[in-house]
């Protein structure tokens, strides 16, 4: 599958999902099931992951839910509700729970509070002084709907709570759903018992609601004014002795293995329960470390649902077809019979790398096993080699660019001592013409110079015509000629042509990021350009072989660095900055700081304890404060951990630097 044919089909799949999102969210009318919606919506972040220069503001990765409908009153939520990161096998756990301890930077034993995941709607319920105000629907996470008379038709949620323990404002949050048993009676009204939940909630008139039974079941709160818990256990006892229900399914778990195991059990026992369930939910049971966990931007990070079996099937390969991205990585996908699996055709599977290739002993013409575990493009399990015929041949990975002729490697890295799976072209330039139309599609994107009506298919048409063949041409283009190419007019290029002037105003951070350097992102072209203050400084690093110096910005490491030496090595490279550097009108943003390390700077040397370096960087900038990765005159702060480098606290007290404690640091920000 070429590139076009990638981001047509992510195009056309965030399409469904918007259709499926406002019936499922908003007009309650699903017409598919929800395992088929929750494998659409990780069949879109699969394809975002493995093709970096896809990026939509629609996609599940960065939003919740759907907006809310015009219907309700709005409400914003005083917390986010966010969805959960899936997982799906042994595999995923694992990595779940490294991440936590990394991101806490300890080797604790974990303890997880398991929840069913019930298949229902979402609700937040608002407290203040015992009595429920306000009852509101998920919406997008951000914005809901306030239906709180239709909540109040739900016999399982109190209207007030008699216990003096109760917080006097808190935001409890539970699904709302509809037993079997129940939708039985209504399945005649109704697609399925979700559908009746989400359908009854959203009715203009309660008592049109009050005739649907709905349950409520509570599971977390969203805001509290003080919180007295200590676990995600105990918070559940205590909702339950407020007159809450809760699920009598609820459990603690210890490790990996027991989730594993418990997780197996369950699912052969979901059939018997009176409503239906997805998965399981685990929760880092300690609410101390959750606090400290918190959020990636659109899920928590100390908690994930482990979802039930995926869907698998047998077919067979057609092709193997060889993709470029724009940092040259050549990626296999499988071309193969269409195949139903769990109700959607598969005519495509990735097949991640070469080494996964020759690990699975992966041929054209082979029969092969492929899942559907919530990817948008389906994984090859195995090959079944019992229906292999005679005198396949053994896959050849192209050694060559199949778009430049360029030599292809696998780089070494270092730090495993191993070579990487990826193998990628050599040509980092613009001549290599799949990896330069790759490169204007990601210098146009959203993240970097932003330009309206410039959109991907038009970077290819414009191609196509030699209009565009590097950066600085988008600025120089043939208005004449493309006022009368079909499907434009002078309204849209004048649209256009303005859109490319705006854009001529940008941000360091935003010039540096849409040069699309390996392992340069956004983060990282942040921390250059807060470093460097200026497009002209960044030139003279580059231009006079002084990028070591950015060795000293804390977050920049020795493979950046390696990275920009490679990218700025290529003539043509340097000629796209400096060609730019005249074009455009680069505006450093400005940020607020006004946290308590205001305009003060800090360096860590030597283990921090019970904390991660970047959990420790992340305070101090939450503070307004700067982390350094090297002493010198600018820095305010020493931190020390566990066995400092001493050459490190020598160059301190040589400079005058005030060497802290990490509890005296700790203290700073209290």
């Amino acid at each position: 599958m070429n590139r076009y044919e990638i981001e047509k089909l992510y195009k056309s799949k965030l399409k469904e999902l918007q259709h499926h999102d406002k019936l499922y969210h908003q007009e309650s009318e699903p017409i598919i099931s929800d395992a088929d919606y929750d494998r659409l919506k990780h069949e879109i972040i699969k394809i975002e992951k493995e093709n970096k220069f896809l990026k939509s503001e629609i996609s599940p990765s960065k939003k919740v839910g759907y907006k809310p409908s015009k219907s309700f009153a709005k409400y914003t939520h005083k917390a986010r509700m966010l969805s959960l990161s899936n997982a799906f096998d042994k595999a995923d756990l694992e990595n779940f729970e490294k991440k936590i301890l990394n991101y806490l930077n300890t080797k604790i034993n974990l303890e997880y509070s398991v929840e069913p995941k019930i298949d229902g709607i979402s609700a937040s319920l608002t407290y203040i002084n015992n009595k429920l105000e306000i009852g509101v629907s998920r919406g997008d996470g951000l914005v809901g709907e306030i239906i709180t008379d239709n909540l109040k038709t739900i016999k399982d949620i109190p209207q007030k709570i008699e216990s003096k323990d109760f917080p006097e404002n808190i935001e409890i949050r539970g699904e709302v759903f509809i037993t079997k048993k129940n939708f039985s009676k209504l399945k005649d009204k109704f697609a399925n018992a979700r559908n009746a939940a989400s359908g009854s909630l959203r009715q203009k008139d309660s008592n049109e609601t009050k005739k649907i039974p709905l349950n409520f079941v509570a599971y977390t709160y969203g805001y509290i004014k003080k919180n007295n818990f200590n676990s995600q256990s105990e918070f559940l006892f205590k909702l339950k002795k407020w007159g809450f229900k809760i699920n009598k399914e609820n459990k603690i778990k210890k490790s990996i293995e027991e989730l594993l195991e418990f997780h197996k059990k369950f699912e052969l026992k979901r059939f018997s329960l009176d409503y239906d369930v997805d998965g399981l939910v685990y929760k880092v049971n300690d609410i101390s470390l959750q606090n400290r966990l918190g959020y990636t931007s659109n899920s928590p990070r100390w908690a994930i649902a482990h979802k039930f079996s995926a869907d698998s099937s047998y077919t067979k390969i057609l092709n193997i077809e060889i993709q470029i991205g724009r940092t040259g990585a050549l990626t296999p996908v499988a071309k193969v019979q269409k195949v139903n699996i769990g109700g959607v055709l598969v005519s495509n599977a990735t097949l991640h790398n070469e080494d996964e290739i020759v690990r699975k002993d992966i041929r054209i013409g082979d029969v092969v096993k492929i899942e559907r575990a919530g990817d948008v493009i389906p994984h090859v399990i195995e090959v079944d080699i019992t229906k292999r015929k005679k005198n396949l041949k053994k896959f050849a990975f192209p050694l060559k660019c199949p778009s430049c002729g360029s030599k292809t490697i696998k780089e070494y890295n270092q730090t495993t001592k191993k070579y990487d799976a990826v193998r990628r072209c050599t040509n980092e330039s613009y001549d290599c013409e799949k990896i330069a139309i790759e490169k204007l599609k990601h210098f146009i994107s959203k993240d970097a110079l932003n330009i309206d009506g410039l959109g991907k298919k038009v970077i290819e048409k414009f191609w196509e015509l030699h209009l565009i063949k590097k950066p600085q041409d988008i600025f120089n283009l043939n208005y004449d000629k493309i006022e009368k190419l079909d499907g434009w007019g002078k309204l849209s290029t004048n649209n256009l042509k303005s859109s490319i002037q705006v854009s001529k105003n940008t941000s360091l951070q935003k010039l540096i990021y849409s040069l699309g350097i390996r392992h340069i992102g956004i983060e990282n072209a942040k921390l250059i350009s807060e470093n460097v203050k200026s497009l002209k400084s960044f030139i003279d690093i580059i231009s006079n072989d002084k990028i070591n110096k950015l060795l000293n910005i804390d977050g920049i490491g020795q493979t950046q660095i390696n990275s920009l030496k490679n990218f700025f090595s290529d003539k043509t490279n340097i000629k796209v900055l400096l060609d730019l550097d005249k074009i455009l009108n680069i505006n450093l943003q400005t940020v607020n700081k006004n946290g308590v390390l205001k305009d003060k700077t800090f360096m860590f040397t030597g283990k921090l304890e019970g904390i991660s370096r970047a959990e420790a960087k992340s305070l101090i900038e939450k503070n307004s404060g700067t982390t350094l990765s090297s002493v010198s005159k600018n820095l305010d702060f020493v931190v020390i951990g566990q066995k400092p480098t001493k050459r490190k606290i020598d160059q301190a007290k040589a400079l005058g630097v005030q060497i802290i404690s990490q509890n005296e640091l700790k203290k700073l920000i209290d």
